[in-house]
């Protein structure tokens, strides 16, 4: 078992782990459409402070002058280049110090090109490939000023019918891929739990994956359980509207979350709504107690 003080999410937990480094570099070659071959050409450098809702998303690493940043998705965030502009901020500031460069001084410090990449595999029918660009949150629009900051993230649908030929390229991700796929199939027969260890009991003996994802089952488990939860919950946001106000459900949900610590402006950014309704849920707390 894997003994964190984070958690992992489950694509974090697959692609981001010192000890499968190899998949990492058949992920990246697939999508790069490169042929490294050494899988210690890769530097790992996810920071473990950099969580959503409490749990790792991303996976960070170094390989041929790039910082690669990965991240995943089942619900469909157009925020992302925000959240990957903030991390790789995060990012650049601790290459900075761990080569002791001084970026107040006259001469140019290098720094590796950034490459932002999101996995998509929620169960919105979402184009194989698209272009998330963080112009289209500016207030004044695109056309009617140039913005002298842009981030732009490249978003996969990694569904198993989508990206056949990157999926071809990097057994691991199709073996995910359909473990997910597996997870959604049962989940409409049965609670999420029994879904989650159908899914992990129909693992074909010739995966890859299989045998590691097994050694950290319990682990594993739970990750499938949030992720899936986290999914429904967006995808019940979504049928309510927020415009409508927000359903007893999700109150409930919120009332949770914050028992448990989160901050609000955690709470908002998932719930993808204003700070202020989710401090009128913690004030209403506090009258009551």
């Amino acid at each position: 078992m894997v003994n964190r003080e984070y958690k992992d999410r489950l694509f974090s937990f697959i692609f981001g782990n010192e000890s499968n480094k190899e998949w990492t570099l058949s992920l990246y070659n697939s999508i790069n459409e490169s042929d490294y071959s050494n899988p210690d050409d890769i530097e790992i450098n996810t920071m473990d402070d950099m969580l959503y809702m409490g749990m790792k998303n991303d996976v960070s690493f170094i390989i041929g002058g790039q910082v690669n940043l990965y991240a995943h998705q089942s619900t469909y965030n157009p925020n992302m280049p925000l959240r990957e502009l903030i991390y790789l901020g995060h990012l650049f500031s601790k290459y900075v110090k761990q080569h002791n460069l001084n970026i107040y001084g006259r001469k140019l410090i290098k720094l590796p090109t950034p490459k932002l990449v999101v996995f998509y595999n929620g169960k919105e029918d979402m184009p194989e490939e698209s272009i998330l660009d963080l112009k289209g949150a500016f207030i004044t629009g695109i056309d009617s000023a140039e913005a002298d900051v842009d981030v732009r993230v490249r978003m996969l649908n990694i569904r198993s019918n989508k990206n056949s030929q990157i999926m071809s390229k990097c057994r691991p991700l199709y073996e995910y891929s359909m473990l997910v796929d597996s997870i959604y199939h049962y989940r409409e027969e049965m609670e999420i739990e029994d879904a989650v260890d159908m899914a992990l009991g129909d693992i074909p003996d010739d995966w890859i994956i299989k045998e590691f994802l097994l050694n950290n089952k319990s682990e594993v488990t739970l990750m499938c359980l949030t992720e899936y939860n986290e999914a429904e919950t967006m995808q019940m946001f979504k049928e309510e509207g927020i415009e409508e106000g927000i359903a007893q459900g999700i109150r409930n949900m919120i009332i949770g979350m914050l028992e448990r610590g989160k901050e609000p402006e955690t709470i908002a950014e998932f719930c993808d709504i204003p700070i202020e309704q989710v401090e009128e849920i913690r004030e209403s707390m506090y009258a009551l107690n």
